[in-house]
């Protein structure tokens, strides 16, 4: 059997439906690694759902690995924020076909 990264609530959620889930906390190395599976995952099942939910999800993962990598949510909003100013966002749908 496989495991894979679960949400902190997935255990006793498990223990409710009366199985006993077998588990192990992570090294932080380890940790890094299966946030950056668990990203992967979640951005297929974006891509085949396009729901909110599984936007969530996304943003949950890659919260995690922000904090994880020893930064906050804030230094990356402002981070976002300054790309943004910098470069601008995605909001007016130009699509680059090249150069002439």
């Amino acid at each position: 059997m496989s495991g894979k990264l679960v949400r902190d609530k997935i255990p006793d959620i498990i223990k409710a439906d009366g199985k006993n889930p077998i588990t192990r906390v992570l090294t932080d190395d380890e940790y890094l690694a299966e946030l950056d599976k668990k990203l992967n995952e979640e951005v297929a099942e974006y891509q085949a759902d396009k729901s909110i939910e599984e936007m969530a999800d996304v943003l949950e993962v890659l919260f995690a690995i922000c904090k994880a990598r020893g930064h906050s949510i804030e230094e990356l909003m402002e981070v976002k924020q300054a790309k943004q100013d910098k470069r601008g966002g995605f909001k007016n749908k130009i699509f680059w076909e090249g150069n002439n």
